[in-house]
């Protein structure tokens, strides 16, 4: 059983090791309100991994991407105008950019390496990611228009999942510099590296509440994949999902009020919004296929 979750969990880090690595809201009338909010996420339920985008209570579920490569890993600018993705469209693993309805999609990222796991900075301006172009998977940031490609981190350990928090003052990570997946957290520019988590489990994939006083992650500290919440310190982590099933990739709703995940309770991935509390889990997509890494944002004007 934990193997098999191991590796569907660590399906990312598999990847990246080794594989080198709204619709608007209607005026006055009594119909339904549209969600203002939207979710990205990955689905092969066209035959190959795609970015799509739907409501955040699961309707008008999209394909936006729509080609025959490996397109994944979505993460919404905080305006809610952009999508930034991984694709291997080019040959290799690279960040791309598109609209958030698809349009215009761009590659950031031009290099042999494979380069992973974007996050936008809060004002837009910088999108943080993984690459191994130095040997190793390590934190870099780059200028949201793929200038400037600057490396954080600096060692022999694999670190992964870059994630801003709400005021860009800090970036949180994890790696396994100590011997096994920690959640770290850092500056913006690398410095002051810090191991937030600082146990023998695997803790890795944070995300930071829009008001930067949680941080939720995803550990396996009780022999199966779980979402945790901790204070932004490390403090107070406390298990929210707690079922057999695998549960991951979390992504904090923009008013903080609710979680986003992958969960395996029905077989196949599918992504699930709870309260952040951990309470009400429901379901958002509902087919033969995997749906994960689920990623909210606005919906663009």
């Amino acid at each position: 059983m934990s193997r098999r979750i191991v590796g569907q969990v660590f399906a990312i880090c598999a990847v990246l090791v080794l594989a080198g690595v709204l619709a608007g809201c209607g005026g006055g009338g009594g119909g339904p309100s549209v969600p203002s909010e939207k979710i990205a996420f990955t689905s092969d339920r066209d035959g190959n991994s795609e970015i799509y985008v739907m409501n955040s209570d699961g309707t008008a579920q999209a394909n936006i991407t729509n080609n025959a490569a490996v397109d994944w890993f979505p993460a919404f600018s905080s305006d809610g105008s952009k999508i930034a993705f991984v694709s291997d469209r080019d040959g290799n693993y690279e960040i791309y950019v598109m609209n958030s309805d698809g349009s215009g999609q761009t590659r950031l990222t031009n290099n042999a390496a494979s380069d992973h796991l974007p996050s936008f900075s809060p004002d837009g301006s910088k999108i943080a990611f993984i690459s191994d172009r130095d040997g190793n998977n390590e934190i870099y940031v780059m200028n949201s228009d793929g200038t400037a490609q600057t490396r954080l981190t600096n060692n022999a350990a694999s670190d992964m999942a870059p994630a801003f928090s709400p005021d860009g003052s800090k970036i949180a990570f994890a790696s396994y510099r100590d011997g096994n997946w920690e959640v770290y957290v850092m500056n913006s520019d690398g410095s002051g590296q810090t191991n937030l988590t600082n146990n023998a489990a695997l803790d890795y994939l944070p995300a930071f509440s829009p008001d930067g006083s949680k941080i939720a992650f995803d550990s396996f500290r009780d022999d199966n994949d779980e979402i945790y919440v901790m204070n932004s310190d490390g403090t107070a982590p406390t298990n929210i999902t707690n079922n057999a099933a695998v549960d991951y990739y979390p992504a904090f709703s923009p008013d903080g009020s609710k979680i986003a995940f992958t969960s395996y309770r029905d077989a196949e991935g599918e992504i699930y919004v709870m309260n952040s509390d951990g309470t009400a889990p429901t379901r958002l997509t509902n087919n033969a296929a995997r749906d994960e890494h689920p990623a909210f944002g606005t919906a663009s004007p």
